[in-house]
């Protein structure tokens, strides 16, 4: 959702997007977790791997597509345990060669993965989680956001975001959700 509001605010902001990988599965691989909550990180590897893989040896403008691609499949479509097929429909969807498929099992891109990674989390900590939003020298978990706005409210939201993010004694606001991920 957040991703998606960025792309929002591309719209009535003038801001430049990088899209980095940051990865869940590199974050907690030498943490002590649940063992649904591991087992679902174990299973990411083969998601983000084909994601870097593509952006090594394609250019970083198919982060993005690639990562939506996916994405819309696991979250709204419901297909999160089918990631083989979606990676192979999510690559055809952007027309990126079927053969990337072979990164998923994979480690041959790790390392890269592991700096792009370590780049985002180093603005932020390691007790944090995705997404995180880096500008100006200032980065933050967050902000976690359903439904995604759009045109004006989109930065509306941005405006209210770096405006808070400014001030070097700003860490954390929080509130319990009432309600799951609206993808509209």
């Amino acid at each position: 959702m957040t991703s998606r509001w960025i792309g929002e605010v591309e719209k009535v902001r003038d801001i430049t997007v990088r899209w980095h990988i940051m990865s869940l599965s590199v974050l907690n691989e030498d943490r002590d977790l649940d063992p649904g909550y591991r087992e679902m990180l174990d299973r990411s590897w083969g998601p983000v791997r084909v994601v870097n893989a593509a952006r090594e040896l394609h250019g970083d403008e198919v982060v993005k597509p690639l990562y939506d691609a996916i994405g819309t499949r696991f979250h709204p479509g419901g297909r999160g345990n089918d990631r083989h097929n979606v990676l192979v429909e999510a690559l055809a969807e952007v027309g990126l060669p079927a053969d990337l498929i072979r990164f998923e099992d994979s480690d041959e891109f790790d390392e890269s993965l592991r700096a792009s990674h370590a780049e985002g989390i180093s603005l932020v900590g390691e007790d944090v989680g995705t997404p995180v939003v880096a500008f100006n020298g200032t980065a933050f978990f967050g902000p976690v956001i359903t439904p995604a706005p759009k045109g004006e409210e989109a930065g509306r939201l941005w405006d209210g975001v770096v405006a808070v993010a400014a001030y070097p004694g700003f860490f954390e606001i929080k509130r319990t959700r009432t309600q799951g991920p609206i993808f509209d």
